[in-house]
Order: structure tokens, then C-alpha cells, then sequence
């Protein structure tokens, strides 16, 4: 039950995301690309507007197959399948810190991202999923 609470938790969360990006990826919050001084860069000139629309709409297609998958996994998953889920979320999520977070940091470094110290506020956002998967797992272990 704990697994599938966090489960679905990440996924209204992630769903939300994915519903700025498509529909309006200007949005002040839910981590929309607004936060990017360059996205309003990428609208002066048409063939730079579709490239970083195309690449948004990329980033919600994979978040969409994840939150999916994710669904199927938490209503018909195995007990098993859901500790590795668990387990491979928490290891997929973490990748943000090597591969994601670096760029962002450098960016907010630069005056690039808006409000200043965002590259911050989004490493503890990331952080704490992963510590209520870790906090799911352990829980239910445990119980």
C-alpha cells in the first residue's frame, strides 16, 4: 500500500509537469521553462522556436511512457514489481544530479535562470522524491 501511495504521488506530480510542458510551458511554476531566460531567446527566430518546442514536447512524450508505465506497474504489479520499481525510480530520479543538475547550476551561475538560486530550490524538490521512495521501501520492509 505504501509503494503505491509513492507511486502515485510521483506520478500526479510528474503528470502535472508534463501537462505545463504541453499546454502551456510558460506557466510560472510546476518547473516550466519559464525558469529559462533563454526560452523567451528561443522564440526570436521561428527555426530556434520549433527546435526548443520539439525538445519540450520530447522531454513530456518520455515523462508520459515513465508516468504510464508507472500506472500499470502500481494497479497491476506484483508486490516484487513494485520494490523494483521503487528501486529503479529512486536510481533513475538520481541520474538528475549527474547528467541535469551540473547544467542547471552553471546556468543559474549566469544569471540564466529565473529566480535566482532556482538550480537550488530544484536540487531539494528532486532530493525529496528521492527520499519518500527511500522512505516508501524502508516502510514497507519494515511492515
Amino acid at each position: 500500500m505504501i509503494l503505491d501511495i509513492a507511486i502515485y504521488f510521483f506520478v500526479a506530480m510528474e503528470l502535472a509537469n508534463t501537462i505545463i510542458l504541453y499546454l502551456k510551458p510558460e506557466f510560472k511554476y510546476g518547473n516550466s521553462m519559464r525558469a529559462f531566460c533563454a526560452w523567451e531567446d528561443s522564440k526570436k527566430e521561428e527555426k530556434t522556436k520549433l527546435f526548443a518546442k520539439y525538445l519540450v514536447n520530447w522531454v513530456a512524450n518520455c515523462k508520459l511512457i515513465f508516468i504510464a508505465l508507472l500506472i500499470v506497474v502500481a494497479n497491476t504489479g506484483s508486490e516484487q514489481t513494485k520494490i523494483y520499481t521503487i528501486i529503479v525510480t529512486i536510481f533513475s530520479i538520481a541520474v538528475y544530479f549527474i547528467t541535469l543538475h551540473p547544467i542547471i547550476r552553471k546556468l543559474d551561475r549566469m544569471g540564466e535562470i529565473r529566480p535566482k538560486g532556482y538550480s537550488v530550490t530544484l536540487a531539494i524538490t528532486i532530493a525529496a522524491f528521492i527520499v519518500v521512495f527511500s522512505l516508501a521501501l524502508v516502510l514497507h520492509i519494515l511492515t
